[in-house]
């Protein structure tokens, strides 16, 4: 079964909340289209609304994206000086 969706967005018109890691988009019920980079770097493509049940697939390039900071257990890159 295909999905549908809303529309197709690419990911520089999106909204990027680096605290939170998540991209927005506004959506026509008035909340926002959501899609974690977490998510998006294992390759995911779809962002939803919380609201309704409206869909939109993310174009993106994952070597565009930003890169997550360490999480606990993991080094930081080393810092050149």
């Amino acid at each position: 079964m295909a999905e549908n969706f809303y529309d197709e967005i690419e990911i520089e018109d999106m909204t990027y909340d680096g605290t939170l890691q998540i991209y927005h988009y506004p959506c026509p019920c008035g909340d926002r289209f959501e899609i974690g980079l977490a998510d998006l770097l294992d390759g995911e493509d779809i962002g939803v609304c919380p609201s309704c049940s409206l869909m939109i697939k993310v174009i993106f390039e994952v070597d565009d994206l930003p890169q997550p900071p360490p999480g606990p257990g993991q080094a930081a890159p080393p810092v050149p000086v």
